[in-house]
């Protein structure tokens, strides 16, 4: 599934091709998608100027002047920017249209989303109650020590819930409790104010090391580029269970947590 830094990779890609510009048309050539796409969409936003593309977790907002398209890229959807002749695939679900550039959303299992938000787009139900963005101010070593307290659910799990803090998927929870060596069975009410700055401080740098280099490469996610992420060499833990940790040398173990898979050092995570 595209996480953070693969929704933050696409935004990057696109703004660039159509920010400042024009929406000409919306054509929608597959309306059920996780939701269905809402029928004045079209009217809502044709003629429009597209004023920002920005992101809240996982979700994309192209911002107008009179709401929001918000956009999910849900298990397996792309965003690319194609030529108005190019024609569409078989899983190509919709265009908007930029003259003669299109911004199109392919999208084989179709469990991402475009909606329209009429006011701001940060009151709507799937936004308002999400955590702070983990590479903003609000995002720091106190937040996440006070938010711990108490928290008996494992520190991985308590990292993956997005009303602690959004973005921080499978792969990068993994990684960054390895750089910050804490287990991730760890229970959240455990962790001192020591280990929170650490591992705020990995948090940050995973993420921003993935978007740097892409996003991590995941069979079925591509940038707004078209081209496929290029973090996956540098992971250190996940995908590597069984195998010599890097610090110590020692297996690497590895669990199912929540149906997820999770792989850490024995020896270097307490």
């Amino acid at each position: 599934m595209p996480e953070l830094p693969e929704v933050e990779t696409t935004r990057r890609g696109i703004a660039p091709h159509i920010e400042g510009r024009q929406l000409t048309e919306v054509i929608i050539r597959q309306p059920k998608l996780r939701w269905p796409v809402p029928g004045p969409l079209a009217a809502a936003i044709e003629g429009r100027t597209l004023l920002e593309v920005s992101r809240r977790g996982k979700y994309l907002l192209l911002r107008f002047d009179n709401g929001t398209a918000l956009i999910h890229l849900g298990m397996s959807g792309s965003l690319r920017i194609v030529e108005r002749k190019e024609p569409p695939r078989f899983h190509d679900h919709f265009d908007l249209v930029f003259g003669s550039r299109v911004l199109r959303y392919c999208d084989p299992r179709r469990f991402g989303c475009l909606l329209w938000v009429e006011g701001d787009a940060e009151d709507h139900a799937l936004l308002a109650h999400l955590g702070p963005e983990p590479l903003s101010d609000a995002f720091h070593a106190e937040y996440l020590f006070r938010r711990s307290r108490k928290r008996t659910a494992p520190i991985k799990q308590f990292l993956m819930d997005s009303k602690t803090v959004v973005g921080v998927g499978n792969i990068y929870a993994n990684e960054a409790l390895y750089l910050a060596g804490i287990k991730p069975i760890r229970k959240a009410g455990t962790l001192t104010r020591k280990q929170a700055q650490a591992l705020v401080e990995q948090i940050r740098f995973v993420l921003q090391r993935s978007i740097d280099q892409g996003g991590t490469t995941l069979r079925d996610f591509v940038g707004g580029d078209g081209q496929p992420g290029y973090f996956k060499q540098q992971l250190l833990v996940y995908g590597r269970g069984y195998q010599p940790c890097r610090q110590c040398g020692k297996a690497l173990k590895e669990i199912r947590m929540n149906n997820r898979t999770s792989v850490y050092c024995v020896a270097c995570q307490k």
